[in-house]
């Protein structure tokens, strides 16, 4: 893949994130305050000090305007960004591609979706007019096809399978019950997992994520001026975008247990960090939950575990919160629900805390401790064989 990256050119100086939950009392623009005043206030700036804005919202508000009118932003140059569920970590990108071009000083990226009072689940939205051969099929049954695709191509049996999603989905909200910032507070044992009413196939109620309301923002400037806002600035290593061809749906050979874009994206972001060992390297890792068996493809697809042997890594608690690479220790979208504009943001969010060392404490991370200093981010957007892919790589110390 042709990439050159911007590998310590850009740094994170604030940040700023809302609860996700169900958000009655509050409106997009509230949100899209919150965050904002939240970042703004870590960074110690005041709003007219930052030269440009890039917005990430699917269906909460149309053009810049969506922001620059809560915001008060007036005659400043803001871009509302769209990709699926990768939405919040693209205006993440553009902002840093921003900053690292020299066209701006300083850049905000912010994410946002209002979805529990607008109508639709999150997971669907009017598509553009097609040539009607497009699978008519909601998001569970498009991603439940991956279990038994999965339990058979490595001889998993079902009941073995359905023992690993539900780790991956007590895991994360033992996590997300830890974190006030959470939609749901409450661990699920594995039984309570695998007992959940069906939802599409293998999948029940607990092995798919919620939907909710939640803004987050980041504030990105040149990494020679980082020191000027904080003492404790993270760096951006890598941020790498794939679109797939969309062709898995119609290919028969298509397997449903790998996402080549998440593998392509892979390969470039730690191309770009100069990562070798991922599993070993990074101190954790906030990827795309939006199904168990999404995060159990995703750990093999992002080289946490070999083909074939990441439902034995679950079940080992490699990805637990004090295993050897924390994944999702936040709660991930299981615990806080998907808000598209704001996931991806949300997941920077944890990076920041734990590589700066400001998780709380029953959050805080071993890996971070004994002294691994880089977090990734990944979001996955569209569907198997048809979707998506971002990964950033963050860093608490500049390269030597």
């Amino acid at each position: 893949m042709g990439s050159h990256g911007i590998r310590d050119r850009v740094a994170i100086v604030g940040m700023g994130c809302t609860p996700f939950r169900e958000h009655w009392d509050r409106s997009t623009d509230d949100l899209l305050i919150d965050a904002a005043n939240e970042a703004m206030t870590s960074a110690s700036v005041p709003p007219e000090d930052i030269d440009a804005y890039w917005l990430g919202t699917m269906a909460s508000g149309y053009s810049g305007i969506t922001l620059s009118k809560p915001l008060k932003l007036d005659y400043k140059p803001v871009s509302r960004n769209e990709n699926f569920c990768a939405t919040g970590s693209e205006a993440f990108r553009n902002a840093c591609y921003a900053v690292a071009s020299g066209a701006y000083d300083m850049a905000m990226a912010i994410g946002v979706e209002k979805l529990k009072d607008s109508g639709i689940s999150g997971l669907y939205a009017p598509g553009p007019v097609t040539d009607g051969t497009d699978p008519n099929l909601t998001a569970p049954a498009l991603f439940s096809l991956l279990a038994p695709a999965y339990a058979e191509r490595y001889g998993v049996d079902e009941e073995t399978m359905r023992e690993v999603m539900a780790r991956i989905a007590s895991k994360n909200h033992a996590n997300g019950a830890r974190n006030p910032r959470a939609q749901f507070q409450t661990e699920v044992s594995v039984e309570q997992v695998k007992a959940s009413p069906r939802i599409a196939g293998w999948l029940g109620v607990h092995d798919c994520s919620g939907v909710a309301d939640g803004s987050a923002a980041a504030i990105v400037v040149r990494a020679e001026d980082a020191y000027r806002y904080t003492d404790k600035p993270l760096f951006v290593k890598a941020l790498s975008f794939v679109a797939g061809p969309s062709s898995g749906p119609m290919d028969p050979g298509y397997g449903y247990t790998s996402f080549t874009e998440v593998v392509r994206c892979a390969e470039d972001a730690y191309a770009q960090a100069g990562i070798t060992d991922p599993r070993s390297q990074l101190a954790l890792a906030e990827v795309h939950d939006c199904f168990t068996p999404t995060e159990l493809v995703l750990m093999e697809d992002l080289g946490f575990s070999d083909p074939g042997q990441g439902w034995k890594d679950v079940l080992a608690g490699v990805f637990d919160r004090d295993g050897e690479l924390p994944v999702n220790p936040d709660g991930g979208l299981k615990s806080f629900g998907h808000p598209i504009g704001a996931s991806g943001l949300r997941m920077l969010f944890e990076c920041w805390l734990q590589l700066r060392g400001e998780a709380p404490e029953q959050r805080k991370l071993e890996s971070v401790a004994k002294g691994r200093t880089l977090g990734l981010t990944h979001n996955l957007g569209g569907a198997p064989g048809s979707c998506v892919s971002f990964i950033s790589v963050v860093g608490s110390e500049p390269s030597a």
